[in-house]
């Protein structure tokens, strides 16, 4: 029996690889790794404590795992170093295979984000393990999460400018990650994972006009003022001034591809933005 680990399993995208997994495998062969045990709901599989801080912990935890689903980790300007907390620990523990989360267009892309992606990346292909990247775009979720707040302010604001953004749900990009995990011939792949719609804010907020009756223009404004606006909400100012830099790179085009290998992979077309849409009004 061959185990597979996810780390950050209690997480949103994590929570949803353990539910496509427990479709393909059987239960005791997938393990969860979570940073707290007690705040962790019921998964249905084996829990252990992994903080990617805690490079003994880590060895604990992946003792046994042939297959690890890397996911990154949420702490901006430290991930790197966490990260490679996680790889060396695999290595001395005897994990064979490492699949990792990462950027779309990592190495080309002007999102803030990208370097600790990259840094990553690299200490992946050098540890000797064989690996698989998936450089998930941008979610689906990242952009409807403001569907209520743009039916409250009567409008969808944002920096994005025309930028085409090709976003995919968390749970198409889960299924590949599953996929990729259960089946053969992903050794040392790096799969550029984006939705096959792209759209602009501006279609975005049609969209949503069209399904609640309620006319939502977007409005383009400056990238400090988006920010001040997402503080005066009341997101911390570090995920404010990101959200609000990463539109503007957005309008640069670094969230836009036409790679088709997410629906490849799903051997089905990604999940659509009316699709998506109808889910945030729900």
């Amino acid at each position: 029996m061959k185990t597979i680990a996810v780390s950050a399993a209690n997480g949103q995208l994590g929570r949803l690889v353990i539910n496509q997994l427990k479709a393909r495998v059987a239960p005791d062969e997938i393990v969860a790794l979570v940073r707290d045990p007690a705040k962790t709901q019921d998964l249905g599989v084996a829990v252990r404590k992994a903080d990617y801080t805690d490079p003994t912990g880590l060895e604990a935890a992946l003792a046994g795992v042939d297959t690890l689903l890397l996911i990154s980790g949420n702490e901006i300007g430290q991930r790197a170093v966490q990260h490679k907390n996680v790889i060396e620990a695999s290595k001395k523990v005897g994990v064979k295979r490492i699949v990792y989360t990462s950027l779309l267009k990592a190495d080309t892309s002007t999102l803030n984000l990208a370097p600790e992606h990259l840094e990553t990346e690299a200490a992946l292909k050098a540890s000797g393990l064989s690996y698989t990247i998936l450089r998930n775009g941008w979610y689906s979720e990242n952009y409807t999460a403001s569907v209520a707040a743009a039916l409250a302010n009567n409008a969808f604001y944002g920096s994005a400018g025309e930028g085409k953004i090709s976003s995919a749900p968390r749970a198409d990009l889960a299924e590949a990650a599953a996929i990729v995990l259960t089946t053969a011939g992903h050794e040392g792949k790096t799969y550029e994972l984006a939705g096959d719609e792209a759209y602009t804010l501006s279609e975005l907020a049609a969209e949503i006009s069209k399904q609640s009756a309620k006319e939502i223009p977007y409005i383009d404004i400056p990238q400090a003022d988006y920010a001040n606006a997402l503080k005066q909400a009341g997101l911390p100012a570090e995920l404010a001034e990101g959200l609000a830099a990463w539109d503007v790179s957005a309008s640069q085009g670094a969230l836009f591809s036409n790679d088709r290998t997410l629906s490849k992979l799903l051997g089905r077309p990604t999940t659509t933005l009316a699709a998506a849409v109808k889910a945030a009004l729900a």
